[in-house]
């Protein structure tokens, strides 16, 4: 899978260490995620869509668009 991770955080002009910090795990284990050595979990993939305000869908390469959904409301 080809992740959009790096080159959001390059664009941002973060480290990996900061991103790691982040997602409270080690710097050599996002740069596996980085680099596709280890599967990025679905709860990081959120998170780092939430961090960068793209879509999960444009983080994991699925759409060219960055814009994430609208979110929707709690019904109780």
């Amino acid at each position: 899978m080809n992740l959009r991770i790096r080159d959001l955080r390059e664009d941002h002009d973060l480290k990996q260490k900061q991103i790691a910090k982040y997602l409270v795990c080690d710097q050599s284990l996002y740069s596996k995620y980085e680099r596709g050595e280890r599967e990025l979990p679905l709860r990081l993939a959120v998170e780092l869509a939430k961090y960068y305000g793209v879509s999960v869908d444009y983080l994991v390469g699925l759409t060219d668009t960055r814009e994430p959904y609208p979110r929707k409301r709690n019904r109780l």
